[in-house]
C-alpha cells in the first residue's frame, strides 16, 4: 500500500528514469477507477516496450485501451513516438469478458465507449496539467541529469515539463538580490523588472536574459531554466486558439457540391447511428441509400480537406474504436499552423518584462512542457548539475 515503495519497485523493474519522469494518477468515475503512472511526454519511446495495463489485476494488451491511452497524449507526442505507462483499471467484473482471446490478452467490454473516454480523459488530464498546478513527477527516484558528462547519466532524455520542490530545501534563491544588481547596472530597465518574492518563487522563476535571440535564461529555486521562446509561445498561442474555437462552438460551412461516399451497409449503419455526434463536430452527413453517404457540410476550418477521405477514415475509426478524433485532429492541425505563424520568431529581442510574461503564461498553460510538434519547450538545469560540471566540492 506504500506508494514510495511501489515506485522503488518500479525503478528496479523499469529503471529509475521511468520513475523520475512518471506522473502518478488515481481517478474514479462511477464504478470505474484508474490508477498508476504515465510518463511525461519527454520520456516517450521509439517502441511500445514500456506499456503495462492491468484490468482487475489481469495484464491485457487490448487495442481499445491502448488507443484510449494514446489519445490521452494527443498534441504532446513527437511524430511516431510511443508513451510509457503502468496503469491499473478497475471495473465491475460483469462489464468485461476476458475470454475472447486464446491467450486472454484482449477483452470485450460492456460500455466500451464509456471506458475508452474515461481512460483518454484521465490520461489527458494528468499529462496536460499546467506546471503551476498538479504536475507531480517521480517522488521516489532521483531526477534525470540533462548535463552530465559524456558517457554518464546524461545520455537519457532531460527532465522536461515538470516541477517538484528543490532537494536543497534551505537553499536561498536570491533572485531579488540578482535583479537589484541588474537594475543598478541598467537603470533604464529598472521599471520593467517584476516584483520578486524569494519566499514563494514561481516554478519557472524569473528571466535573466536572452541567448542568441532564441533561448530565455531564467533563475528559479532549483537553478537555471532554459526556455525555447518560439516553441513555448507557440504552445501558449495554440492552446488559446483551441479555447477560443471551443468557446465559440463549431462553425459549419455548406458544400457547394455535396460529396457522395460509398461504404458498406454496416459502415453506413454506424455513421447513421452517430449522426448527432458528427453534427456536433460540424460535419453534416446523411444516408442516401443502403451503401451511400452524402456529405453536405464540413467544419469551416476544414473546408479545403478531402471530404470523402475524411468520411472513410471516420468510418474506420468508428468500427475499430467506437469513436473518432479525426475531425478534432484535423482542426487542431489548422490551429497549430496558425499558432506557429503567430508566435515569437527567432532573433527577436525580448524585454525582461516580455520574458517574464511568457514564463507566467507557460506555468498556466496546459501541455506547456512540449510544443505542438512534441518537442520540449523548456529544460531545468539544477545547481547540483552545474556544480558537477565545474567540479565544485571536489
Amino acid at each position: 500500500p506504500d506508494r514510495a515503495a511501489r515506485e522503488r519497485r518500479l525503478a528496479k523493474l523499469l529503471g529509475e528514469e521511468f520513475v523520475a519522469h512518471a506522473l502518478h494518477l488515481d481517478m474514479e468515475a462511477g464504478p470505474l477507477r484508474l490508477s498508476g503512472w504515465v510518463a511525461q511526454p519527454a520520456f516517450s519511446r521509439s517502441r511500445a516496450d514500456v506499456q503495462y495495463l492491468y484490468v482487475n489485476g489481469r495484464m491485457l494488451r487490448d487495442k481499445l485501451l491502448g488507443h484510449a491511452v494514446r489519445r490521452g497524449y494527443d498534441d504532446v507526442l513527437h511524430h511516431q513516438r510511443h508513451p510509457a505507462y503502468v496503469l491499473y483499471l478497475e471495473l465491475p467484473p460483469d462489464r468485461v469478458d476476458v475470454n475472447v482471446h486464446p491467450a486472454k490478452h484482449e477483452a470485450r467490454f460492456r460500455d466500451a465507449r464509456v471506458i475508452h473516454d474515461f481512460l483518454r480523459r484521465a490520461v489527458a488530464d494528468v499529462v496536460a496539467a499546467p506546471i503551476g498546478e498538479t504536475a507531480e513527477a517521480g517522488s521516489g527516484a532521483a531526477e534525470t541529469s540533462a548535463w552530465a558528462p559524456s558517457g554518464g547519466a546524461g545520455t537519457a532524455a532531460p527532465f522536461v515539463g515538470g516541477w517538484s520542490a528543490p532537494r536543497q530545501a534551505a537553499m536561498p534563491l536570491r533572485v531579488a538580490e540578482g535583479m537589484a544588481a541588474y537594475a543598478a547596472l541598467h537603470p533604464a530597465a529598472a521599471e520593467t523588472l517584476p516584483e520578486v518574492d524569494d519566499a514563494a518563487p514561481p516554478p519557472l522563476g524569473y528571466a535573466l536574459g536572452q541567448l542568441h535571440g532564441v533561448y530565455i535564461l531564467a533563475q528559479n529555486a532549483k537553478g537555471l531554466v532554459l526556455v525555447d521562446a518560439h516553441a513555448a509561445h507557440e504552445r501558449v498561442t495554440y492552446e488559446r486558439l483551441k479555447q477560443a474555437v471551443d468557446g465559440a462552438g463549431v462553425v459549419s460551412q455548406p458544400l457547394l457540391v455535396p460529396v457522395t461516399v460509398t461504404v458498406s451497409e454496416a459502415e453506413a449503419d454506424r455513421v447513421e447511428a452517430e449522426a448527432g455526434a458528427c453534427a456536433a463536430l460540424g460535419l453534416g452527413i446523411e444516408r442516401r441509400g443502403p451503401e451511400q453517404l452524402v456529405v453536405r457540410e464540413l467544419p469551416a476550418l476544414l473546408r479545403d480537406c478531402d471530404a470523402a477521405a475524411l468520411v472513410r477514415d471516420l468510418v474506420s475509426d468508428l468500427g475499430e474504436h467506437g469513436g473518432s478524433g479525426r475531425i478534432e485532429a484535423l482542426r487542431n492541425a489548422v490551429l497549430a499552423t496558425c499558432a506557429c505563424h503567430g508566435s515569437v520568431r527567432a532573433n527577436r529581442r525580448l524585454e525582461l518584462a516580455e520574458m517574464n510574461a511568457l514564463l507566467r503564461d507557460i506555468e498556466r498553460t496546459e501541455r506547456s512542457g512540449q510544443c505542438n510538434h512534441g518537442r520540449p519547450t523548456w529544460v531545468q538545469v539544477t545547481l547540483e548539475e552545474l556544480d558537477h560540471q565545474f567540479l565544485r566540492g571536489r
